[in-house]
């Protein structure tokens, strides 16, 4: 386990945990539809200081004050949805989508959108900067590759509400479906070209007890 699987697992887990509690929004497992849209929240507001550290270990690069200031930022609005009453209300659960709704809480939903785009787009931004200064193809295809991701992941969902403003009510189950597309391209672009296997072929010895 490197910081590049590492903080691959911890994408794919918080891209899960988001789809489990959309899918629980209705009630299960001794929790209410509230506690499961805390629990959707949290995950997904982990992914955009994930994806610009995970570009950081894939070019080689250590965590820096930025990476410090992603993660610090993220943690006080986790904790702000996971523990302040009203953060998170009317969330709904339909045949097809989920809604939350946050434009009641304290904290502006214009401010968490700042913080998830900015992130977003710092650690899309990384990947290209990175991908031209390194020399591995490898590395340089699972930069842009991240980079796809990330972009497949948040652009369509832009997009539609622009087009459509009412779906902004639905962006979590929105933003879901476009994830899966992240997810695909991790598994099967960005962990492939990045992590790379090393085996040890040691010669055969025969063994004796003396």
């Amino acid at each position: 386990m490197t910081v590049v699987t590492r903080l691959t697992v911890s994408i794919l887990a918080c891209l899960g945990i988001f789809q489990g509690a959309e899918y629980m929004l209705c009630g299960g497992f001794g929790m209410t539809g509230g506690a499961w849209s805390q629990v959707g929240y949290s995950a997904i507001t982990l992914l955009p200081p994930l994806g610009l550290h995970l570009a950081q270990a894939i070019a080689g690069k250590k965590a820096n004050l930025i990476t410090y200031a992603a993660y610090g930022s993220a943690a006080l609005f986790v904790s702000y949805f996971a523990f302040m009453t009203g953060a998170i209300s009317g969330h709904t659960c339909y045949a097809n989508y989920a809604v939350f709704d946050t434009h009641q809480g304290l904290i502006p939903s214009a401010l968490y959108g700042a913080y998830y785009y900015g992130w977003l787009f710092a650690g899309v931004w990384a990947c290209v900067r990175f991908s031209s200064t390194v020399k591995e193809a490898n590395i340089k295809r699972a930069l842009l590759a991240l980079a796809v991701g990330y972009s497949a992941f948040i652009v369509p969902t832009t997009v539609i509400n622009l087009i459509d403003p009412t779906t902004i009510a639905g962006i979590p189950s929105i933003m879901c479906g476009f994830a899966v597309l992240l997810a695909f391209v991790l598994i099967g672009k960005v962990a492939p070209e990045s992590i790379l296997l090393k085996t040890t072929k040691q010669p055969f010895r025969l063994r004796f007890p003396f």
